[in-house]
C-alpha cells in the first residue's frame, strides 16, 4: 500500500493546562532574579520579578480604566518593553490583546480598530516617518468603541489629544485596583478563552483577525522553546517584531515559558544593532527571517562580530535558502539554528527542524510535525496525497485558531469541518515525515500547462557566487499564459546581467524553468515582519515589461 502524506506529532510532555498569567507567574517564581527582559536602544533590565511586578501593576491600571473580561485592547508599537508588558498583563484580566502592526497607516488602522472594538489603545508616540499620535487624532472621530488613549513615549504632543493619557499615568491609576482584586480575575480566566487577536496581511481585500487563545500560543510558544532546547541561561535576541507572531509567540513566550532572557536590540530591525546587541549581551540564540540574517552576513565588518556565544536560534517567516542556512550555521556559530513553518492561524508553528536531524534535514526541509499535532496534504479534491506528491498543506489540533474575529464567512473557508486549518502552501512530505515547502498556492506559476514552483528555481540562483538574494514570480504572457521573472540583488561589487544569468540556467535546470526576464534591484516590497511581498513584484514588473495587454489589463 502506498504510503500516504499524514504525520501527527507524538509526545511523553503533556500540554500545558494553564492560561499565560498563571504560567508567567509561576516562571517568575522560579527564576525571579533571572534577566527577563533586556531592552537595549532603551538602556533598560528588568528581571522576572520585575518584570512581574510592572505587569501586575499594567493590569491593575486597565483595570482602573474599566477594561472587563473579553474588551479588546490594542497595541500599536514597535519593539520595546512596553510591548512585553502588555502582552502578559491583558491575558491576566481576561482582556484580548489586538496587535496592530506598526506600518499601518490611517485607513488600515481605522479599519482594525473599527472590526475589532478596541476600547483601550496603548499607542507609541511616533516612530521614524510614523507620527502615530497624529494619525489617531486624524481617525479618533471613526472609533466609537475607543474610550482611552495610552500614549508611549516622551514626545510632546503639538495639540492635545482627546482621551489620551500617558503610560505612566496609567501606572498610577494602578493604585485603584488591589493585588487581590487582581488575583481574582486572573482565577477566572479559562486557558480556551480568547486573548489576543493577529490581523493577517492579505494580499487582496481586508486584512483578517485570527483570533488565538491562551491554550493556542502558550503551548505553541512552549515547544517551540523545547525544541530550541531553551534553558534558565539562555539569552535570546529579538530583531523580529513583536506585533507578529514570530516575535511575540516563537520569540516572547518560548523565551520566557523557560525562564530565559529575551534581548531587544533595538525598536526594528537593525543588522548592525542586532550584532552589536548578540555580542554585548552574550546572547545563545538569534531570530530572523531569511532577508535579515542575509543583511547581517553581508555587513562589511560582519568578521569583527565574535558570535561564539550563539549556538541556536530560529530562522522561519518565509522559505529559508539552503545556502544562507548553511552559512548561518558555519559562520555565525549557529550549529543548532531550527526552521520553523507556520502560519498566524496555527499559533504559528506547524513543524520545526530538530538539532538532531541530519544535516540535509536541517537545512532542505522545514522539519517534522510539533508535538500533539497534525498534518497531511491533500489534493485539489481534499484527498490525501501519496509521499512526496504535491498538494496543500493542512493542521489539525490545539493550535489552530478559534477562527477570524467576526468574519465566519471567511473562517468557514479557513478551517474545514474535521477542524483542519488549510495553510494555502503547497508541500511535498517524504517518507520520514519531513516536510519540503513549495511555495503558496497563489505563487505557483503555471507557464504552458507546466507547474512551476518558484522556491526551487530560488535555491538554483542562490547557488551563483554574485547572487545574494533572489526572488522569483510569474508575469502575464500572451503566449504561454504566464513566465518567470527573476529580481536579483548582487553582491557587493559584484556584476552580471541578464544573458549570463540565463546561461548559468541553461543545461542545469529545465528550459521552462529559465527566467524569461531578469530585474535587477537593491532590495524587494517587504512587509514590517521581513516577507517578500510578490504581489508588489508582480504589480511592477508587469508595468515595467508593458505586460498589461497580456493581464488584461485596461490602460487609459
Amino acid at each position: 500500500m502506498t504510503a500516504l502524506s499524514y504525520a501527527s506529532g507524538t509526545s511523553s510532555v503533556p500540554l500545558l493546562g494553564e492560561t499565560i498569567g498563571a504560567n508567567f507567574d509561576r516562571i517568575a517564581a522560579a527564576f525571579p532574579e533571572n534577566e527577563a527582559v533586556v531592552s537595549v536602544h532603551q538602556n533598560r533590565r528588568l528581571t522576572y520579578a520585575g518584570l512581574r511586578e510592572e505587569t501586575d501593576r499594567l493590569a491593575r491600571g486597565l483595570m482602573a480604566l474599566g477594561v472587563r473580561h473579553g474588551d479588546r485592547v490594542g497595541i500599536w508599537s514597535t519593539n520595546n518593553i512596553e510591548w512585553v508588558v502588555a502582552q502578559f498583563a491583558t491575558p491576566k484580566i481576561g482582556a484580548i490583546l489586538v496587535n496592530i502592526n506598526p506600518a499601518y497607516r490611517s485607513s488600515e488602522a481605522s479599519y482594525v480598530l473599527q472590526q475589532s472594538g478596541v476600547s483601550v489603545l496603548l499607542v507609541q508616540m511616533s516612530h521614524k516617518t510614523s507620527n502615530y499620535a497624529e494619525i489617531m487624532r486624524e481617525i479618533r472621530g471613526v472609533l466609537p468603541d475607543l474610550r482611552t488613549i495610552v500614549l508611549i513615549g516622551d514626545d510632546e504632543l503639538t495639540a492635545p489629544l482627546a482621551g489620551s493619557m500617558r503610560y505612566a499615568d496609567l501606572e498610577t491609576a494602578a493604585k485603584n485596583v488591589t493585588a487581590e482584586a487582581l488575583a481574582e480575575r486572573l482565577a477566572r480566566t479559562q486557558f480556551d478563552d480568547a486573548i489576543n487577536v493577529q490581523y493577517t496581511s492579505g494580499t487582496t481585500g481586508f486584512p483578517k483577525g485570527a483570533t488565538l487563545t491562551h491554550h493556542n500560543i502558550l503551548n505553541n510558544g512552549y515547544f517551540i522553546g523545547e525544541g530550541c532546547r531553551y534553558t534558565d541561561r539562555d539569552r535570546v535576541c529579538l530583531p523580529v517584531p513583536f506585533y507578529h507572531c514570530f516575535g511575540m509567540v516563537l520569540g516572547n513566550l518560548a523565551i520566557v515559558t523557560h525562564g530565559a532572557t529575551i534581548v531587544i536590540p533595538n525598536y526594528s530591525f537593525d543588522p548592525a544593532l542586532t550584532m552589536e546587541a548578540v555580542v554585548s549581551e552574550r546572547c545563545t540564540a538569534l531570530y530572523g527571517v531569511p532577508t535579515m540574517f542575509i543583511a547581517e552576513l553581508g555587513l562589511a565588518n560582519f568578521k569583527d562580530y565574535d558570535c561564539g556565544t550563539l549556538r541556536t536560534g530560529i530562522m522561519a517567516g518565509s522559505p529559508c535558502p539552503v545556502e544562507i542556512m548553511k552559512r548561518v550555521q558555519s559562520e555565525m556559530h549557529m550549529p543548532e539554528v531550527t526552521i520553523c513553518y507556520g502560519m498566524t492561524e496555527t499559533s504559528p508553528v506547524s513543524t520545526q527542524t530538530s538539532v538532531d536531524d541530519p544535516l540535509d534535514k536541517r537545512t532542505a526541509t522545514v522539519g517534522r510535525v510539533h508535538p500533539h499535532l497534525e498534518v497531511k496534504i491533500v489534493d485539489d479534491d481534499g484527498r490525501i496525497v501519496p509521499i512526496r506528491t504535491p498538494g496543500e498543506l493542512c493542521t489539525r489540533g490545539y493550535s489552530v485558531m478559534l477562527g477570524y474575529w467576526n468574519d465566519p464567512e471567511n473562517t468557514a473557508k479557513s478551517i474545514d469541518p474535521a477542524r483542519y486549518m488549510h495553510t494555502g502552501d503547497i508541500a511535498t512530505m517524504d517518507a520520514d515525515g519531513y516536510l519540503n515547502i513549495a511555495g503558496r498556492i497563489k505563487d505557483m506559476v503555471i507557464r504552458g500547462g507546466e507547474n512551476v514552483y518558484p522556491r526551487e528555481i530560488e535555491e538554483f540562483l542562490y547557488g551563483h557566487p554574485a547572487i545574494k538574494d533572489v526572488s522569483v514570480i510569474g508575469v502575464p504572457d500572451e503566449r504561454y499564459g504566464e513566465e518567470l521573472c527573476a529580481w536579483v540583488v548582487l553582491h557587493d561589487g559584484a556584476s552580471l546581467d541578464e544573458d549570463a544569468v540565463k546561461a548559468y540556467c541553461r543545461g542545469t535546470i529545465a528550459h521552462y524553468k529559465i527566467p524569461r526576464y531578469v530585474r535587477f534591484v537593491t532590495e524587494f516590497p517587504m512587509t514590517v515582519s521581513g516577507k517578500v511581498q510578490k504581489f508588489k513584484m508582480r504589480e511592477i514588473s508587469t508595468a515595467e515589461l508593458g505586460l498589461e495587454t497580456a493581464a488584461g489589463i485596461v490602460t487609459a
